[in-house]
């Protein structure tokens, strides 16, 4: 008989591995839980509408890499292939921005869906940690996620990621480039589809990583040479706070990003020891995002970081995490009235906030003492009816192989004091 299988380009998470995945978000989340961020969730589904306005008709996250799905009463919806639409189209329909204290600072984590080719790093279904500031524009923001987004992957030892910073300029200034950057690439040896893409959003083209294309990119017009006076001085004050703040990046003028809604400041997380998919997470500002949802004027910013990403980029600097035991005390018991006994014992201890574990099922002491060294704990507890019978229990520590008696009355205060 033929067992199902996760399908293609996705994975399963399971222990012992899911522990570090879950430190991952832990570690991400904790910097933006001790700035004013608030946790959200919304769907795993999204009317496709959001995603075509807000991501962008020429992306290939709309054109190529979105699950759709028909309703049975005929709506047209889109597994969600990314955060942002769907943390502002929620706190527009919540009304957070009319709350009167902006920017409403929201974080998110969950799983999102792309069908691209699988490869490493590469997946149908991911997870992410991401955060939006929504209705404000100041430097002070764009540089606070950034700054944040770096204490988060320091506080997991990662040393080897760099971030990429550039200015995409206005809805002032990025018109006037634009339309530079379309006549150079109009005179372009490009496929149709690309060619199709300059009409739509031409900077598009220059996030394209055909080398064939690149190469004739070396002469485009730079969008730093038509940035608005604001822009270039929104742009230095980010700059400046990274400094300040002892942040390095790299300015990365061909920097555009995957997404039509970003502008003025962008940036990326990168690990060179990922090979191809280098890119752990990236961000930036999405002024008018809010406008082409249908809402009003909300400038806002933000980033999501790669879990997936994230695990791999410390497994290339060969980083373990220190995590806590799954178990730290295991119970086993031998007879009925020891199974009675030891199975409130693990209760308390469990209340106290230890975690314990439980010899279950009818196994001897050796298949009970094999399962004790395979749950990892730092104690085992043995009772049997000689142990009964003298108001005792026997004590391992698995780690140096001692073993006493301790009075049953003072178990769990013992353990307690051992492990805390």
């Amino acid at each position: 008989m033929n067992t199902f299988q996760a399908p293609k380009g996705t994975y399963d998470l399971l222990p012992p591995d899911s522990a570090v995945y879950l430190a991952v978000r832990e570690a991400i989340s904790a910097p933006l839980r001790n700035s004013g961020y608030g946790y959200i969730e919304t769907p795993g589904f999204e009317n496709v509408e959001l995603f075509a306005r807000g991501v962008g008709e020429s992306t290939d996250i709309v054109t190529k890499e979105m699950y759709t799905l028909t309703t049975k009463g005929g709506s047209e919806l889109a597994l969600r292939p990314e955060g942002t639409a769907s943390v502002l189209r929620a706190a527009l329909e919540a009304n957070l921005h009319k709350a009167g204290n902006l920017p409403v600072k929201l974080w998110y984590s969950g799983s999102y869906y792309r069908y691209e080719r699988p490869q490493k790093g590469r997946y149908r279904h991911f997870s992410q940690v991401g955060a939006e500031a929504i209705g404000a524009e100041d430097p002070a923001l764009d540089a606070e996620l950034i700054i944040l987004a770096d204490q988060a992957y320091r506080s997991l030892g990662l040393t080897g990621f760099r971030i990429l910073l550039n200015s995409l300029g206005d809805k002032e200034c990025r018109p006037v480039y634009r339309e530079a950057l379309q006549t150079f690439l109009r005179d372009l040896d490009l496929d149709d589809e690309t060619r199709r893409r300059i009409e739509i959003n031409p900077l598009r083209v220059l996030d394209d990583k055909r080398r064939d294309v690149q190469r004739q990119l070396t002469d485009a017009p730079k969008l730093r040479d038509y940035l608005c006076d604001a822009c270039r001085v929104y742009h230095a004050e980010v700059r400046d706070l990274l400094t300040a703040a002892g942040v390095a990046y790299e300015d990365d003028e061909r920097l555009v990003r995957g997404l039509d809604y970003y502008t003025r400041t962008t940036f990326e997380f990168v690990h060179d020891g990922l090979g191809a998919q280098s890119a752990v997470g990236g961000g930036g500002r999405y002024d008018g995002l809010s406008e082409m949802i249908g809402g009003p004027e909300l400038p806002s910013v933000g980033w999501a970081l790669g879990v997936d990403r994230t695990v791999l980029a410390l497994e290339a600097e060969g980083i373990t995490l220190q995590l806590p035991p799954a178990t730290s005390v295991f119970a086993v018991p031998l007879g009925d009235e020891a199974r009675r006994l030891l199975f409130g014992v693990v209760t308390e201890l469990r209340r106290a906030g230890v975690a314990a574990d439980f010899s279950f099922g009818a196994k001897g002491l050796k298949g009970a003492m094999k399962n004790a060294n395979r749950s990892g704990a730092r104690f085992t507890v043995v009772l049997g009816e000689r142990d009964l019978a003298e108001g005792v229990a026997q004590v391992k520590d698995m780690e140096s192989g001692e073993q006493k008696p301790v009075p049953l009355a003072a178990l769990v205060a013992d353990l307690t004091a051992k492990l805390t």
